[in-house]
C-alpha cells in the first residue's frame, strides 16, 4: 500500500468523522420551559382584571421599559392589510399589528396548503405581534397615554396598501392628541410614524416605543447548525439568542422581568428569526435608542424592544417619531436591498451563515447569479458545483499528477521496500529522498478532499437556511430541494405519487434514488485506484460509500445533487489527468476485482 492511498484513505475518513462529530458534539437541544418567578415593580390591568402590562414608573421613562401581556380585546374593531405579498388586518385595540399571512409562499407544497402565518392575535394559539406606544414622562399620568387595549379611531385610509396610508387617532384625557400613520412598501417593510400634538398649555414629556412580543415558545426547527430567537445589530455587533438563553438572564429590577438592554444604539434593528421568516424592529438611521431583550416568565413572553429618549412636547407642538417594521420573508435580495438601499446597517446578517460565512455569503451569492440565468436552482446547483470545481482544478491538476506521477514510482518504490526489509526507519528515508528527487510531493492528493469539508458544510449551510431553496423544484418528483428525496423503491423511486412512510428499522427500503445514485458515484471514484492491499484499508474503502449513501440520504436533496456532481467531475477530471500522464487506470479491471471473492491462503 502506497502512501499515497494511505493519504486518500485518511482523508476521506477524516471527512467522515468530521461529520459524524459534528452530529455528536452538537446535538439538538430541547427547548426548556419558562421560568415563573418573576418580580415586577408594578402591574397595570384592564377593567377585567387581565395584566396587560408591567410598567416601572419614574420621571424618566427612558430609563425605563414597557412590557406588555396585551389582552384579546373582543369585537375590536379592524384595518385590512390587503398588498400582493401580504394580507392581514391591524386591530385598532392598541393599534397592535397583530394578524399577517404572506401570500408567496405556502406551508407545504400542496396548491390548496394554507399561506404561512406570521403573526397572529392575542386569543390565538401563539400570538405574535408588534405595536407602538408612548410611556408617560413628568407629570403624565399612564391614562394620559394609549395603553396596550386602548381603543384607536381611523383618521384617514380604509385599507392598508402600498398607495394608501393609513392614520390612527386616539386623544387622552388631558387633551393630547397621538397619532400613529402605518404605511407599507411592496415587500415587507412597515414604516410608523408616532406623533403627539399638544393643544393644551401645559408642556408634557413622553418617550416613545415599539414592541414585538411572542406569547409561548414558537415551533422551532431544533436543529443545531439554525439560529432561532432574537437576533439584533447595535451599531455593527451582531447579537444572536435562543429561546432557552432567557432562562439565564436574570431578574432586572428595572425591568421588572428577565431582561438585558443595551443603551446608547444609534444604528441598529432588533427582532425575532425563525429559520425563514423574521419580524424586526428598525429605529431610523442615527437616531439613538435602547434595544430591550425581556422574558414574563410566568406568562412565558418573549418581547424585544427599541425604547427612544423622551421628548419634550411644549404648547402648541407636535412631535414624530419616525421607526420601521420589518414583518416578512428572509429573502435574500429583499433583505440586501433594505441594507444597500434603505440604509439598515448589516441586515444581511439575519440570514444565519453560520462558522463558516466567509464561504456561504459568496457561495449563495453565485447561486443566486446563477439562479437569474438558469431559472432553476437544481440547475444551478450543478452549475455551481462546475464553478466551484473550475476554480480548485489548478490544485486539483496538480493532486492528480502527482497521484499518476505515484503510479509510475511504484517499481521504484518496491525496490525500495525489498531493500529496507524491516527497516521502518531507513524505509521511509529512502522514499522522502525520491519523493525530492522525483519533485513528488505525497500529500498533495489530500488537498482536494481536504478542501471539500468546508465547502461541503457551507453549501449545506445555505440549502438548509436560506428561503430560496425552500419549495424550490428540479427535475421530475424532485419538487423540494430543501428536503431530502422522497423517493424509494416503495413507491417506485418517485414514480407513484405517494410519499413513503416511516418504516423503523426497515429505513433501507425508504433510500431515495439520488442517496443510492450518490452512493454508486463514490463507488465508482474509488475504482480510478485498485483497492489496497491490506484487509483493514481494504474494508475502510469497502464500506465508505454506503456509508455515506446512508448519512446523506435525509440531507436535503439539493446538497446530495451538489455531491453526486462533484464525484462526477472529479472522476473525469482524475481519470484524464492521469491518462495524460501515460497512466491509464483499469476502472473495469477494478470492478470486476471487488466482486471476486479472495482465495484462501493454500
Amino acid at each position: 500500500m502506497d502512501d499515497q492511498n494511505k493519504n486518500l484513505i485518511l482523508a476521506t475518513a477524516l471527512s467522515f468523522l468530521v461529520i459524524l462529530v459534528w452530529f455528536v458534539v452538537f446535538p439538538p437541544e430541547e427547548p426548556v420551559a419558562p421560568s415563573n418567578d418573576v418580580v415586577v415593580s408594578e402591574v397595570t390591568t384592564d377593567a377585567s382584571g387581565t395584566v396587560i402590562a408591567t410598567v416601572p414608573q419614574s420621571a424618566e421613562p427612558t430609563a425605563q421599559t414597557t412590557t406588555t401581556q396585551a389582552a384579546p380585546v373582543e369585537g375590536a374593531p379592524r384595518l385590512q392589510v390587503e398588498t400582493e405579498r401580504l394580507s392581514g388586518s391591524i386591530s385598532l385595540a392598541g393599534g397592535r399589528i397583530d394578524d399577517l399571512l404572506l401570500m408567496d409562499y405556502r406551508e407545504t407544497l400542496d396548491e390548496t396548503s394554507p399561506n404561512v402565518r406570521l403573526l397572529e392575535p392575542v386569543g390565538k394559539s401563539l400570538p405574535y405581534y408588534a405595536l407602538f406606544g408612548w410611556a408617560p414622562g413628568g407629570s403624565l399620568e399612564a391614562a394620559d397615554v394609549p395603553s396596550t387595549d386602548t381603543i384607536w379611531t381611523v383618521e384617514s385610509g380604509e385599507t392598508l396598501t402600498t398607495e394608501t396610508p393609513v392614520t390612527l387617532r386616539w386623544d387622552s384625557p388631558s387633551g393630547l392628541i397621538f397619532r400613529s400613520t402605518i404605511s407599507v412598501d411592496a415587500n415587507y417593510m412597515f414604516n410608523v410614524t408616532q406623533s403627539v400634538e399638544n393643544p393644551t398649555e401645559t408642556p408634557r414629556r413622553a418617550a416613545p416605543y415599539g414592541i414585538i412580543a411572542r406569547h409561548g415558545l414558537p415551533e422551532l426547527s431544533r436543529f443545531f447548525i439554525l439560529h432561532e430567537g432574537i437576533v439584533a445589530m447595535a451599531d455593527g455587533s451582531l447579537m444572536e439568542k435562543e429561546y432557552k438563553d432567557f432562562e439565564d438572564l436574570e431578574i432586572n429590577p428595572t425591568l421588572g422581568a428577565q431582561g438585558e438592554t443595551v443603551e446608547g444604539v444609534e444604528n441598529g434593528w432588533i427582532g425575532f428569526t425563525d429559520k425563514y421568516w423574521m419580524t424586526t424592529l428598525i429605529p431610523a438611521a442615527g437616531q439613538s435608542h435602547k434595544q430591550v431583550m425581556l422574558f414574563q416568565g410566568a406568562s412565558g413572553i418573549y418581547q424585544t424592544q427599541t425604547i427612544f429618549p423622551t421628548l419634550e412636547i411644549a404648547p402648541g407642538q407636535t412631535v414624530e417619531q419616525n421607526s420601521q417594521l420589518f414583518a416578512g420573508a428572509k429573502e435574500w435580495e429583499t433583505i440586501r436591498n433594505y441594507q444597500n438601499e434603505g440604509g439598515i446597517e448589516g441586515f444581511l446578517d439575519s440570514i444565519d451563515w453560520g462558522w463558516f460565512f466567509f464561504l456561504t455569503k459568496p457561495i449563495f451569492f453565485v447561486l443566486h447569479f446563477l439562479h437569474g440565468f438558469i431559472g432553476n436552482m437544481g440547475w444551478s446547483i450543478i452549475a455551481l458545483t462546475i464553478t466551484i470545481k473550475a476554480l480548485l482544478f489548478p490544485l486539483a491538476y496538480k493532486s492528480y499528477s502527482s497521484m499518476a506521477k505515484m503510479k509510475e514510482l511504484q517499481p521504484e518504490m518496491e525496490k525500495l521496500k525489498e531493500r529496507a526489509g524491516d527497516d521502518r526507519q531507513k524505509l521511509q528515508k529512502d522514499m522522502m529522498e525520491l519523493y525530492k528527487k522525483e519533485k513528488v510531493n505525497p500529500a498533495s492528493g489530500c488537498l482536494p478532499i481536504l478542501l471539500q469539508i468546508p465547502i461541503f458544510f457551507s453549501l449545506y449551510k445555505v440549502i438548509f437556511v436560506t428561503i430560496e431553496l425552500r419549495h424550490a423544484p428540479w427535475i421530475g418528483y424532485i419538487k423540494d430541494l430543501s428536503a431530502p428525496d422522497p423517493s424509494s423503491i416503495i413507491n417506485f423511486f418517485g414514480l407513484l405519487p405517494f410519499a413513503v412512510p416511516d418504516l423503523g428499522m426497515f429505513e433501507i427500503l425508504s433510500l431515495g434514488f439520488m442517496p443510492i445514485l450518490l452512493g454508486i458515484s463514490m463507488w465508482m471514484q474509488q475504482k480510478l485506484n485498485p483497492a489496497p492491499t491490506d484487509a483493514t484499508q481494504q474494508m475502510i474503502f469497502a464500506w465508505m460509500p454506503w456509508v455515506f449513501m446512508f448519512m446523506l440520504g435525509s440531507f436535503a436533496s439539493g446538497l446530495v445533487l451538489y455531491w453526486i456532481t462533484n464525484n462526477v467531475i472529479t472522476f473525469t477530471q482524475q481519470y484524464l489527468i492521469m491518462r495524460s500522464h501515460g497512466f491509464k487506470p483499469d476502472v473495469f479491471g477494478n470492478i470486476l476485482s471487488s466482486f471476486k471473492r479472495k482465495k484462501p491462503d493454500a
